[in-house]
């Protein structure tokens, strides 16, 4: 019950069904109801709604039983008529508190909404609990085997002792989760991360797909581990038993996506739905095998990429356009990958997935590496498109009753109206958010077909809750996404961008310097001429001339951040010296190094020469500037981290060092902003005063601590912003609040322990208890006074 988001059943109620079913046993108004939804939790809306209710009463006490609640659900989901669901309801709502009845409904809804996931729920059961669960999600199974099979069960699971107790194994037919990947950010990261070689396999934009088969029985699951629907699947039955015709029990990972039958081609993402199959009449669904972790009783879980690779080799026969083994290369020097990561861009596929050699299936863990080109040098290399807001959605969760899912379009010159290109909701975080409640320009519609006014053309789908009231006087926003796509969703021809995230709110811009139709259609023609690929050859280039065949990040990252600066949005200003690639011919020929690139390789030259003339002597005085002077930062689980040109972290908390080297998302430090320092770090960007009282070195490892934090620590002239005010002593003379006369009156005064508090829970902490105490002032005669 704390984790319904693991049950298998399925009641199909979303939360508008949810809200008609309660409308009419409440006998309460479905539109009112509706319009409290959009607040974003239907379990509230019920819970309001019922204890408003005169057709029912909330019961006063709580009186239901866990098994009760169990059982009723169990029944729910056999259920699929509303009569039958609403008596099913009316059976326990009257025995329901409003309380009960809003945790019925979140259990419905597979979300308790109690912020713990599985990971700490089950570590409360046993230290293997989890680890066993990823491997198998038959969770009655893990709690079964770990009440059997461990004495530790009976002890707290933080206990000493070992925890191997509980043998983890999957079980066949039952859906393992998944492997995944992160993302990759460059070249060097992947030589970093996969530093035994890799196997570069072609990313299929197609639908994940674990095949389970036992004999004549098959289960297909999702990448969430839900059922694949049957039309999607149901011909591979008949082709799985060719395709391995010896491997009787198999767990499969694999791709399904649509295959053109004339020319081999994969067809885009999503046509595999049952309407869309229709209309390719010459293309069939193809399932490509990338992975097997177990075969005809033997669990391969813990075999290395290239075993399991080898297994799949050996015992399985393709069948064209039906059962077919994912395209791979081996890679092991940083211009070989460059060279396939240019070929796949240009080619206009999705990306690559990247593989350690001797890397283990590893349920649940982003070990792998995912290539794309919106990913590459902090997506320098991705689609983008300056788009004008003209409408938005009501979020839900956290975000209900707000603005926080936006309808992006731009304007048909030839038409003189308005058109849509994607929905977008990442990229602003919660500050912003707020702030474009007041500054977006809406009015509400609540998706109203009949409410759409007459300069926006919109399919029915894409009608949000608001629509802007005069579009030309919209913000234009930069929207970057993986690829531009034309599935016919949107009414710009069909166009839209995949995976869309703001990246910039472009202040220097409005409607008619914005993004057009037009513009859009040549943006769409020309995606995959136009990738700029000189980032992925420069790196790889200046090191071949070097005669250096490792790269390393440190090494190349400033020259990225310098080509991604220099990079030109218009894509008929892009590089172009790529057009050429073809499918199986040499991807590229590197270009010629412009000067500049010349005269850094002569400069790098230059100072490893002078590095070896050092040699013991001493450190080279540039490489100890460049070692002391902040460069760049990123954010290291919450910490704020600058680093050196060279990689070296500055500034840390003890016992919580970075490693040396920059990491994938480092920043130059003049991209730094106020809202990220808010959004990612511990103190969220507080303004910190320091008291007067301190040792010099003290003070330097106080500032340093609330760097790291994420504060801005004040000097003596900026102090009247502080939030809070640091002493050395927990103690302070009355007569020293004079000295802070300038400081806001709702500024906290507290001691170091504060500071030490926040380092050790890495949270923001009340100040009370950590509160300075004045002593009062004596004078040094023996007086009255003392």
């Amino acid at each position: 019950m704390l984790l319904p988001g693991t049950a298998k059943r399925i009641y199909n109620l979303q939360s508008k069904q949810l809200v008609k079913l309660f409308s009419r046993i409440l006998l309460q108004d479905e539109d009112e109801m509706l319009e409290h939804l959009e607040q974003g939790d239907v379990s509230e809306t019920i819970r309001v709604f019922f204890e408003n209710s005169v057709a029912l009463k909330p019961a006063l006490k709580s009186v239901l039983t866990i098994q009760e609640v169990d059982e009723f659900l169990q029944q729910l989901s056999l259920l699929t008529k509303e009569d039958e669901q609403i008596r099913h309801f009316r059976s326990i709502v009257s025995r329901c508190t409003a309380g009960d009845l809003k945790m019925i409904i979140r259990l419905i809804k597979h979300d308790l909404r109690i912020n713990a996931g599985p990971k700490h729920i089950l570590a409360a059961v046993h230290d293997d609990a989890y680890k066993a669960f990823q491997t198998s999600r038959d969770l009655d199974s893990v709690i079964e085997r770990c009440w059997r099979g461990s004495p530790k069960f009976d002890k707290p699971s933080s206990s000493p002792g070992p925890s191997s107790n509980v043998k983890i194994t999957l079980s066949l037919m039952t859906p393992v989760l998944p492997m995944l990947a992160e993302a990759c950010k460059s070249v060097e990261m992947a030589m970093k991360k996969c530093p035994n070689g890799m196997l570069a396999e072609v990313k299929y934009d197609g639908e994940r797909v674990q095949v389970h088969k036992k004999g004549n029985e098959f289960r297909y699951f999702s990448r969430s581990l839900k059922p694949v629907l049957p039309h999607k699947v149901n011909l591979f039955k008949n082709y799985i038993p060719k395709a391995f015709p010896d491997g009787d029990d198999l767990i499969l990972d694999s791709e399904i996506l649509m295959i053109d039958t004339k020319t081999g081609q994969p067809l885009p993402f999503g046509t595999l739905g049952i309407h869309k199959k229709a209309e390719f009449k010459d293309a069939n669904a193809c399932l490509f095998v990338f992975d097997c972790i177990y075969y005809n009783g033997v669990v391969l879980l813990h075999k290395s990429m290239m075993e399991r690779r080898q297994i799949l080799r050996e015992s399985m026969t393709e069948i064209p356009n039906r059962i077919m083994l994912s395209e791979i290369k081996e890679v092991y020097k940083s211009q070989d990958l460059a060279e396939m990561i240019a070929r796949v861009l240009k080619m206009g596929l999705e990306g690559l997935v990247l593989k350690d050699i001797h890397s283990k299936y590893e349920p649940g863990k982003r070990h792998w590496l995912k290539v794309k080109k919106d990913y590459l040098y902090d997506g320098a290399m991705a689609d983008s498109a300056d788009l004008v807001v003209l409408g938005a959605w009501y979020g839900t969760g956290n975000k209900g009753g707000m603005m926080s899912v936006f309808l992006m379009g731009c304007y048909d010159e030839d038409r003189g109206n308005w058109v849509t290109v994607t929905k977008v909701h990442t990229g602003h975080d919660d500050a912003t958010l707020v702030m474009l409640q007041d500054e977006l320009d809406m009015i509400k519609i609540s998706k109203d077909p009949a409410k759409v006014p007459s300069w926006l053309r919109a399919n029915k789908p894409m009608i949000p809750d608001f629509v802007a009231k005069d579009p030309k006087k919209q913000p234009v926003w930069e929207i970057t996404g993986a690829e531009f796509t034309n599935q016919g969703v949107h009414t710009a021809d069909g166009i839209s961008i995949r995976f869309p995230r703001v990246t910039r709110i472009r202040s220097d811009k409005d409607w008619s310097s914005a993004t057009t139709l037009n513009d859009l259609r040549r943006l769409f023609k020309q995606s995959s001429e136009s990738i700029d690929l000189s980032l992925l050859l420069s790196s790889t280039s200046d090191h071949k001339e070097e005669g250096d065949d490792k790269t390393t990040r440190q090494d190349t990252l400033p020259n990225a951040q310098a080509k991604q600066e220099r990079k030109l949005k218009s894509p008929s200003k892009r590089n172009d010296d790529f057009k050429s690639i073809k499918k199986n011919s040499s991807p590229y020929k590197s270009p010629a190094k412009s000067k500049a690139t010349s005269n850094r390789v002569r400069a790098d030259t230059s100072k490893k020469t002078n590095e070896k003339v050092c040699g013991s002597a001493g450190t080279n005085v540039s490489d100890q500037k460049d070692a002391e002077q902040a460069e760049f930062y990123a954010f290291v689980n919450n910490d704020y981290i600058e680093y050196s040109a060279m990689g070296i972290p500055l500034n840390w908390i003890e016992g919580r060092k970075p490693e040396n080297g920059l990491p994938s998302d480092a920043k130059p430090l003049c991209n730094l902003t106020d809202n990220e320092l808010t959004s990612k770090s511990i103190l969220k960007g507080a303004p910190v005063s320091l008291a007067s009282g301190f040792t010099k070195s003290k003070e330097e490892d106080i500032r340093k601590l609330l760097k790291t934090l994420g504060a801005k620590v004040l000097n003596d002239q900026e102090r009247s912003a502080a939030m809070y005010v640091v002493h050395s002593s927990k103690e302070i003379p009355s007569s020293l609040v004079r000295e802070y006369e300038d400081v806001s009156k709702k500024a906290r005064h507290v001691s170091v322990s504060w500071v030490e508090a926040v380092v050790s829970t890495c949270e923001i902490q009340e100040t009370e208890e950590h509160a300075v105490e004045l002593i009062a002032d004596y004078c040094s005669c023996p007086c009255l006074h003392r």
